[in-house]
């Protein structure tokens, strides 16, 4: 499913500017994805999906506050023109900070940053209570709450339930406010996320499992002033693939924000941390074909692109929609199963594949050398997680505004690398 605004010649031209592999966002599309969030009070960018200083910029002129699960992030963030400085505001204040520090645990550098800088830090385990309560008493901190039960598009992606490392665990809570007493921090709200996609029965079942949290802590005669619906928003990856119903989302959140005001006697923030929702749609990786053959009954398609640029689809067997856009100006043929693969040392350099390394052709047009291939919604999680295995340098990225077309990252240099080893 191919929901970008960009004409096949305007990629051609970008891909003739900045050369193959790259990393092609809409900023159009990102706007539109916020504005379909505005009833929460606060959307959090999970940075994580995308971290380009240059997508943090737009999304703080678009109002939306950030999140950070390490110190380079928050560093990214400060880049960007966000502020620190919020952990000794009042909780009121506190709760719309610009950034908050998500984790479940801080490293010795990580704990004297968020005390340096003043971030909000979002609990994920007692010890960073312990942690960070000895170093700053006073510090305003969110409680990341495992409720005991997950949900995702795979195990990876699960963020709740005994087979995830995040989170405080639900049983545990009375022993986390106790810690937060007594070192003296100071409980800003509950954050709840349980992994990636939308079952809207399965989305009542958390708002249930909040409000029963929230009810732990209003029983052991503590306040919140915010609630985190964390994040996990999906986005239809493939033709026919149902839409998120945003107002629905919302209201699945409101009714037990609603209800938690009314225990507490004053208003709640409720915020939401979505990073894949904002940015997955708004990318593309063009990458072009350099060879094509036959492997017997497998036809393949081989490409500059490999999964040291995108990963996920060898890494959670994830769906990319593929289209070709022809280097000359030939009639399309007739759609033919496909194998599309990269350049790498590796047999699972594929990206046509199931979460089980099986091929899943896909259907295409014969291709030819010198032909562009889009790999679509790989704004999220595409850039974000290259590597440089093959010792192959980081690929550029564009963000396209309309007419206006700009490189945010320039293409790294095998020097550049190199540079790095000369100790």
């Amino acid at each position: 499913m191919n929901t970008l605004d960009l004409s096949p010649r305007t990629l051609q031209t970008l891909a003739h500017t900045h050369g193959t592999p790259l990393w092609v966002m809409d900023a159009p599309t990102i706007r539109r994805q916020v504005e379909r969030l505005r009833a929460f009070d606060a959307i959090r960018y999970a940075q994580k999906a995308n971290p380009n200083t240059h997508v943090l910029r737009l999304m703080r002129s678009l109002g939306v506050k950030v999140d950070a699960v390490s110190r380079g992030e928050a560093l990214r963030a400060l880049a960007a023109g966000y502020c620190g400085g919020a952990a000794r505001a009042p909780l009121a204040e506190a709760a719309a900070a610009e950034i908050v520090y998500t984790a479940d645990l801080l490293d010795r550098e990580s704990l004297d940053f968020v005390v340096q800088q003043g971030l909000v830090v979002n609990c994920g385990s007692l010890d960073m209570l312990h942690q960070l309560g000895a170093r700053s008493p006073g510090h305003a901190v969110w409680l990341r709450l495992n409720p005991g039960f997950g949900h995702g598009h795979s195990r990876k992606t699960n963020t709740g339930g005994e087979g995830s490392k995040h989170g405080i665990w639900h049983t545990q809570l009375a022993e986390a406010l106790a810690v937060i007493r007594a070192t003296g921090l100071r409980l800003l709200g509950l954050h709840m996320h349980i992994g990636s996609g939308v079952d809207y029965g399965h989305l009542a079942q958390v708002g249930a499992a909040m409000l029963a949290a929230l009810t732990v802590v209003h029983a052991a005669g503590m306040d919140v002033h915010a609630v985190s619906a964390g994040g996990g928003l999906s986005i239809p990856y493939r033709a026919g693939d149902p839409a998120v119903d945003t107002d629905h989302y919302f209201a699945c959140w409101d009714a037990p924000r609603r209800a938690a005001e009314a225990l507490f006697g004053h208003p709640l923030h409720l915020e939401i941390e979505p990073g894949r929702f904002l940015v997955a749609e708004a990318g593309c990786l063009l990458t072009e074909v350099r060879a094509v053959k036959r492997q017997g009954a497998v036809d393949y398609v081989l490409v500059d692109a490999g999964f040291n640029e995108l990963m996920r689809p060898a890494m959670y067997g994830a769906h990319h929609g593929l289209r070709l856009i022809p280097a000359d100006e030939r009639s399309a043929g007739a759609l033919q199963p496909t194998v599309v693969a990269g350049p790498l040392c590796e047999s699972g350099d594929v990206f046509t594949q199931g979460e089980g390394g099986e091929l899943r052709p896909q259907p295409l047009p014969p291709a030819v050398v010198g032909d562009l291939l889009v790999v679509d919604h790989t704004g999220a999680y595409g850039s974000a997680m290259s590597s440089n295995y093959n010792s192959r340098p980081l690929a550029a990225e564009v963000l396209v505004d309309g007419a206006t077309a700009r490189l945010i990252r320039r293409r790294q240099s095998v020097e550049e690398l190199l540079a790095l080893e000369a100790v």
